[in-house]
């Protein structure tokens, strides 16, 4: 039976989940509706563009598509380096803490660059988040695409409810929890964004200061 969660760990995982909400509402705000992180929204309006033969946004989301893969691949690069158990939580702390520093980097982008700059970055620090991260208390765990949450959190609650499954009930619980998250990251990004501009995705890097400390608070802990 799993070990229920510790507060240390409630705070890392919400500033992963939040910030995970707040990508895709960022750039899909503020750089002409592409995705950071659900690189499958990306795949949809690119290929209704093409059938469309509108042009003009395909280049935005082709940039955000290959700097996901970059990302991805950089990501697990770092993984085979630092692989012993003893590497790990610092490797995690590394990924976190230059996640957050090029946010702030992408916040102070002049707004005369190239918009897909900023897209480009931020599609890099979702894709290591999500290379990184893979797992919440033993389980399969992603911090942006919430389908898969949505689906895992109904069949618990149908296993629970019905079934009388007290453990699997409180997977959906939690599972719950992560997609109320995400949802905060997501609804906090559109209130700040017509008051904060391009500023607010310093928003999410607060986020991840928040998970950074939880893995500073537990130099054992890693995910």
């Amino acid at each position: 039976m799993k070990k229920p969660m510790s507060l240390i760990d409630r705070l890392l995982f919400a500033g992963l989940i939040f910030a995970g909400g707040g990508f895709d509402a960022y750039t899909y705000l503020v750089h002409d509706g592409v995705f950071s992180g659900m690189q499958t929204g990306n795949l949809i309006i690119l290929g209704v563009s093409l059938g469309q033969g509108e042009w003009g946004s395909i280049f935005d989301h082709l940039i955000s598509i290959f700097a996901f893969m970059i990302g991805i691949i950089i990501t697990r690069n770092l993984q085979h380096r630092f692989k012993e158990e003893d590497t790990i939580n610092k490797r995690q702390k590394f990924v976190i803490g230059l996640e957050a520093i090029l946010l702030v980097v992408v916040a102070f982008i002049p707004k005369s660059w190239p918009t897909q700059l900023s897209t480009g970055i931020v599609s890099m620090v979702a894709a290591a988040q999500l290379q990184e991260f893979r797992q919440i208390n033993g389980g399969p765990f992603t911090s942006f695409m919430m389908t898969g949450n949505l689906r895992t959190m109904a069949e618990s609650f149908y296993d629970g409810f019905i079934k009388g499954n007290v453990i699997v009930l409180t997977k959906g619980w939690r599972m719950l929890g992560v997609v109320l998250a995400f949802l905060f990251g997501a609804t906090s990004m559109g209130a700040l964004v017509p008051i904060m501009g391009t500023k607010t995705i310093l928003l999410a890097a607060f986020f991840l200061l928040c998970s950074l400390i939880g893995l500073q608070l537990n130099p054992d802990k890693k995910l």
